[in-house]
């Protein structure tokens, strides 16, 4: 009797003991990262894979990512950002602009010829948002904050020269802001997320797109259009699109402190940098994709773009006019943003 009652109290202890050495089993963390780039994309290519790749190492192994792109867990682009607040997974990287309105403050990057550069438009936008609009992205945990190389117009049958060219063209724009930019211009903005682009270009649905040089290989834009015209830099950039890379909040929560630490060493101001020069970077090759087939390069001059500029100066004053109405100093946020940039690209 007294034996089994030993075995008895030995077996319960080993089963107390179970949640302990269980919990040491599981301390590797799976996430799954989930976007609407296409897998043979720059984007996918040099910097979400080697930024999961990154994690993983310093982590020794710990944190384990799943990678999904081009929507292979299901859903739209649309839904990316909630799919990572709603906990469907874990990490997305996207564009806020995808769902109008929603994310009003951060499209001051994106009204026209605001940004200099990616690299510094990046930090001057994460900074941005920890100082001005902390509550932006409320609802998820944020890593990084960026945005692409200076946009680029693209059309499939008539060249781009100035502002009279762009008249009747049905051009796909990314976000609120740029399809008020080309309505501005003359053009008819069709808003579509970027994995639409190479199906309305093939039947015709637009006339063209604007879209940064780097993502013109993944997205077939090299083969369905024959003009671009780009900005010369003396002259400004026309637009940017704005990024975000976002985590599900009780999943960060969740981590152990060194995991946490792991993530946050990841994020922030110089991952939103990298991010950002990183897809710039990638520009020469998808502007080399378009030349090498004969395709007809034009570049906006810096007197050519003041027209551009002229005529699209009222979208500021609306987008700042939009804000005071939603409770916020649309005239501050303006001057923050170009300060921030400003700051950032004399750095």
């Amino acid at each position: 009797m007294m034996q089994r009652r030993k075995l008895l109290q030995t077996g319960a202890a080993v089963a107390l003991g179970a949640p302990a050495l269980s919990g040491l089993a599981q301390s590797t963390v799976t996430l799954k990262f989930h976007t609407f780039m296409a897998p043979q994309s720059q984007v996918w290519l040099d910097m979400h894979k080697p930024w999961m790749d990154k994690v993983e190492k310093e982590s020794n192994g710990r944190i384990k990512f799943e990678a999904y792109p081009a929507m292979q867990l299901g859903g739209t682009p649309v839904q990316l950002y909630d799919q990572a607040k709603d906990g469907v997974v874990d990490v997305v990287w996207t564009l806020p602009g995808n769902t109008a309105g929603r994310f009003p403050r951060i499209e001051v990057f994106e009204l026209p010829f605001m940004m200099t550069n990616a690299e510094a438009t990046s930090k001057a936008y994460w900074e941005y948002v920890q100082t001005v609009a902390k509550d932006e992205f409320k609802d998820t945990h944020v890593l990084a904050l960026q945005v692409h190389g200076p946009g680029v117009i693209h059309t499939a049958d008539k060249p781009v020269r100035s502002v009279a060219d762009m008249r009747g063209l049905k051009l796909r724009a990314p976000t609120r802001q740029v399809t008020k930019l080309l309505g501005s211009l003359g053009a008819t903005p069709v808003g579509m997320p970027l994995p639409g682009i190479p199906d309305a270009l093939s039947k015709g649905t637009i006339n063209g797109c604007v879209i940064p040089w780097e993502v013109v290989p993944s997205v077939k834009v090299n083969e369905l259009t024959k003009f671009h015209a780009e900005f010369d830099p003396k002259g400004g950039c026309l637009y940017t699109t704005t990024f975000v890379m976002a985590m599900n909040k009780a999943k960060y929560e969740s981590l152990p402190p060194d995991l946490k630490k792991i993530i946050d060493n990841n994020s922030g101001m110089a991952t939103s940098a990298w991010l950002g020069k990183t897809q710039q970077g990638n520009d020469p090759n998808g502007r080399k994709s378009a030349s090498d087939r004969g395709n007809t390069i034009f570049t906006v001059g810096e007197t050519e773009a003041q027209e551009f500029r002229r005529r699209s100066r009222a979208i500021e004053v609306e987008w700042m006019q939009d804000m005071d109405k939603r409770g916020f100093d649309g005239k501050k946020l303006m001057e923050t943003a170009r300060a921030l940039i400003e700051k950032h690209t004399k750095a």
